[in-house]
């Protein structure tokens, strides 16, 4: 299990350690940037937990509306079929804000929201903001994360690039 998942809305990655190794995936958040409120459409800033975890052993590309599979398995031909739908596919990975004011209770909570980390159609970009507030991932590594996530995973979210650490370049040269 990943000690901690970090998503950063400025390179649109998802990153963590796992058994001691480095992974990172591309994701797509939110097309309208960060932002907490309720209707906002926008991906919540700051410390969350896995709440929930949806999907476990359904196919590949299977299609979730409010958190149930429909029996349907996206295709191209589904997909022109239904313009504009937010598909929701594969695993879902429900977050809960846990920090009250910020992303929990009232207007800014994001369990309340809705969001989730979740496969996406390989049609839609990944690495660009473009979703509706929620992190896409691509379904094969959606599937990756979700058997080695657990309940109770802390999820930080956050919208710059760490500090890089101070240059140890000298040019030797003079004033």
């Amino acid at each position: 299990m990943p000690e901690s998942i970090v998503i950063n809305l400025v390179s649109q990655t998802l990153s963590g350690v796992h058994d001691g190794k480095p992974f990172e995936f591309p994701v797509s958040t939110a097309a309208r940037g960060a932002g907490q409120r309720h209707g906002s459409l926008q991906t919540p800033l700051g410390q969350h937990i896995v709440r929930a975890r949806i999907g476990a052993g359904v196919a590949p590309d299977t299609v979730f509306v409010g958190r149930r599979a429909t029996g349907e398995i996206w295709t191209p031909a589904l997909h022109a079929a239904h313009p504009g739908r937010d598909w929701i596919l594969t695993r879902i990975l429900w977050l809960s804000g846990t920090e009250r004011g910020r992303n929990r209770m009232g207007e800014v909570d994001s369990m309340r929201r809705y969001i989730y980390i979740h496969g996406t159609p390989a049609v839609e970009p990944m690495g660009v903001p473009a979703s509706h507030g929620c992190v896409r991932m691509r379904n094969a590594a959606l599937i990756w994360l979700f058997d080695r996530t657990d309940v109770g995973t802390v999820v930080t979210i956050m919208d710059e690039l760490p500090a890089a650490p101070p240059s140890t370049y000298r040019d030797g040269g003079g004033a």
